[in-house]
């Protein structure tokens, strides 16, 4: 069977839009069967998705659509470069309907485009089903989305049926391209070892650069050749699964046993039990192996039968958050942003205020602030001051803004550079579902 080349163009939603070119083109010139795939979902993007939808029944899929398949498009369906991505969101009927428009406006034929249902359980039909899940926690509590992770069996079914382009809302990562290599290898949907090494080489894609030197980067330790100009990655995939990883031609970054090690752990709580809607994966005994320049090999992923349930999340909204920076520099810089932060606490008793001094604590620091506490004062001559709060009641949490911005006269002297925002906050919920509950399927956009 001839082998299958999958592109990742983005990892997530805000990528860069001018990943997708080289990616296209060094498909293109290989030949063969091929997919560009575009990861754009994470949990809190759909949740925001949700809301956008709210204010307008026509938005809701991924923001930068237009600017991540326009440079493209052409070249996909000239070649014959299959796409499957999330970028669908709260939306994909949306999406659909948009890349159809785009395709329009670029003068082409109007490409085979798919729509994979079944994924968003938001509606108060499925309320029995999230209570038999999550049971007491939904009492009480706004939901803004929810959504299941479905597998790949829906986006094998719509390549199969012959789309060109499929569009997703949430399916699980690695799922993106499980399914163009189910549909092309025509596996069974229970071959657990082949689905296993998919699996992964859909993980070590999921998330665009960090396999190509991305987020690997650290001068001295880990140097990465022309970072700016990191390239994508590209997998070739045999017939059993096994999987080579690459990167666009001409571009920046590197493929490396270790970059590919780090993206392999990432986000993997149990090395021998990785489970998505498709199949439990087992990366216990795999192994990494260079191949050739910037060429690495996967071996050894081993795959076992997925689990019975679908994971579903829940995001409903969850209160205000009002956050406040000011500036302090110079003489005593460090001990008035200390003092500006204690302020702040005793003016607003009502709220739990979070307080930073970046650059000294902030990262590491805590919400209830025992690390600054534990931290002696020090001489630092440049301070950048950070609080922050949450309330349900909007007037509560603006408070903070508001005593923010008072702290350029009623606080410690030579405060600058006041920055204060208020937004909306969602907190998410988590549950397992039976799959056979959550029916997965495909259309064709008419």
């Amino acid at each position: 069977m001839e082998t299958l080349h999958l592109g990742c163009a983005a990892g997530f939603s805000g990528d860069r839009t001018d990943a997708a070119a080289p990616v296209v083109e060094t498909l293109a010139a290989r030949g063969g069967r091929s997919f560009l795939l575009f990861e754009t979902l994470a949990e809190r993007t759909l949740a925001l998705a949700q809301l956008a939808r709210r204010s307008n029944p026509d938005a809701g899929y991924e923001p930068l659509l237009d600017e991540l398949l326009r440079p493209v498009l052409v070249r996909c369906l000239v070649s014959g470069i299959g796409i499957v991505s999330n970028f669908g969101a709260a939306n994909p009927p949306g999406a659909a309907r948009r890349i159809r428009a785009l395709a329009r406006e670029l003068g082409l034929r109007e490409p085979r485009i798919a729509v994979v249902h079944g994924d968003d359980l938001s509606g108060e039909v499925h309320r029995p089903l999230l209570r038999s899940a999550l049971g007491s926690a939904l009492d009480g509590i706004d939901v803004v989305s929810a959504n299941a992770y479905l597998g790949a069996e829906a986006i094998a079914a719509a390549i199969q049926g012959g789309a060109e382009i499929v569009v997703c809302g949430r399916v699980a990562d690695p799922s993106l391209a499980v399914g163009p290599a189910l549909a092309h290898f025509g596996w069974r949907q229970d071959d657990w070892e082949r689905l296993g090494r998919a699996t992964m080489c859909g993980h070590l894609l999921e998330c665009g650069a960090q396999v190509t030197g991305g987020y690997f980067a650290d001068p001295g330790m880990k140097d990465v050749p022309d970072l700016h100009n990191v390239g994508f990655p590209i997998a070739e995939m045999d017939a059993e699964g096994r999987c080579t990883i690459g990167k666009a031609e001409r571009t920046g970054g590197f493929v490396t046993e270790a970059t590919l090690k780090e993206q392999l752990l990432y986000e993997v709580h149990d090395p021998a039990a990785y489970l998505t809607p498709d199949v439990t994966a087992d990366i216990s005994q795999a192994e990494v192996r260079t191949v050739g320049r910037d060429c690495v090999a996967l071996e050894g992923v081993r795959g076992h039968a997925r689990p019975a349930t679908l994971k579903v999340n829940v995001c409903y909204e969850g209160g205000w958050l009002a956050e406040g920076e000011i500036s302090y520099a110079g003489p005593g810089a460090e001990a008035r942003a200390r003092l500006a932060g204690e302020v702040l606490r005793k003016r607003l008793p009502g709220l739990d205020v979070r307080v930073d001094l970046i650059g000294i604590v902030s990262v590491f620091g805590d919400d209830s602030g025992r690390l600054l506490e534990r931290t002696a004062a020090g001489h630092a001559s440049e301070v950048r001051l950070r609080v922050a709060a949450k309330h349900v009641d909007r007037s509560s949490a603006e408070r903070l803004t508001r005593e923010v911005t008072a702290l350029y006269t009623c606080g410690p002297a030579g405060g600058g550079g006041v920055r204060t925002s208020l937004r909306p906050r969602l907190d998410t919920l988590s549950g397992f579902v039976p799959r056979e509950a959550v029916p997965a399927s495909w259309e064709m956009l008419s």
